[in-house]
C-alpha cells in the first residue's frame, strides 16, 4: 500500500511541473542582504515588467528570502528597500518556463552622520 501512495505523489508532483510548463510559467526568487552580507528580514521587494508593467510586492521572510511564483516568460526588474535604503535595479532578469530564476540584492551600507 504504502509503495502506490509514492507512486501517486511523485505522478501527483510530476503533474504540477508540467501544468507550470504549459502555462509558460516561472518563478523569480532571491535573497536581500545587507552592506555586511547579512540577510535582511522585512525587506520590501519589488518587482515588475521590464517594460514597467504589472508591478507587485512581497516581503522577506526570515533568511531575507523572497519568492515571486506563477511569472509569465520574459524579463523583469527587481529592487530591495529596507529601512530607508533602496537596492538599485537588476534590470532584464529572464524567468523562464518551469524555472527559477535566482537574483541576491544587496542594500548599500547607512550614510555615515557628519558631526
Amino acid at each position: 500500500m504504502k509503495k502506490s501512495v509514492y507512486v501517486f505523489l511523485a505522478v501527483a508532483a510530476l503533474a504540477c511541473i508540467a501544468a507550470a510548463d504549459i502555462k509558460g510559467l516561472g518563478t523569480l526568487a532571491g535573497t536581500v542582504v545587507g552592506a555586511s552580507g547579512k540577510p535582511i528580514v522585512d525587506a520590501r521587494v519589488t518587482s515588475q515588467g521590464a517594460d514597467g508593467t504589472s508591478p507587485q510586492s512581497t516581503t522577506t521572510n526570515a533568511q531575507g528570502r523572497f519568492f515571486f511564483a506563477d511569472l509569465k516568460n520574459g524579463y523583469y526588474d527587481v529592487r530591495a528597500y529596507h529601512n530607508g535604503a533602496w537596492t538599485v535595479w537588476k534590470h532584464n532578469v529572464e524567468v523562464k518556463t518551469g524555472k527559477q530564476t535566482e537574483v541576491k540584492l544587496q542594500l548599500p551600507a547607512p550614510a555615515q552622520k557628519s558631526k
